[in-house]
């Protein structure tokens, strides 16, 4: 079996901000010459997620809305007491998860009509990074 490990980096313009990256997983995936196996897609931060879903911007408010309803944006959690500001980020992270598997089939992702891989940024306006394992043969 043989893997391939590359690191992107991110630092959002935006507090919270949905980026898409199936493309740069794609270009990853192409150049691993692995034609069957698995990538695996993984945020390497407590307060960023990655979930694939559609490429919509009307589902991008609805995720936001639902987000902010579970985990709302606010003074009110006790992790705010070590100085933080960003209770929020950290539940909204668990709520999405940090990581993804995504199949590789034939040299390519293996994703569904409609499916897109995004990175998402709960605490963001600083230096982040997320890494992709492709790992087959």
């Amino acid at each position: 079996m043989r893997s391939v490990t590359e690191y992107l980096w991110f630092e959002t313009k935006q507090r919270r901000e949905l980026v898409n990256i199936t493309d740069r997983v794609e270009t990853i995936v192409s150049g691993s010459n692995i034609a069957e196996g698995m990538v695996l897609v993984s945020a390497m931060h407590i307060t960023a997620g990655v979930f694939v879903n559609d490429h919509e911007p009307g589902l991008w408010e609805d995720i936001w809305s639902w987000l902010q309803t579970l985990a709302p944006a606010g003074p009110d959690y006790k992790h705010h007491r070590t100085g933080e500001d960003n209770g929020d980020a950290h539940l909204k992270s668990i709520l999405v998860h940090h990581q993804v598997i995504v199949p590789i089939t034939k040299g390519k992702l293996d994703l569904g009509p409609w499916q897109q891989i995004f990175y998402a940024e709960f605490d963001g306006q600083r230096r982040k990074r997320l890494v992709v394992k492709a790992m087959g043969e």
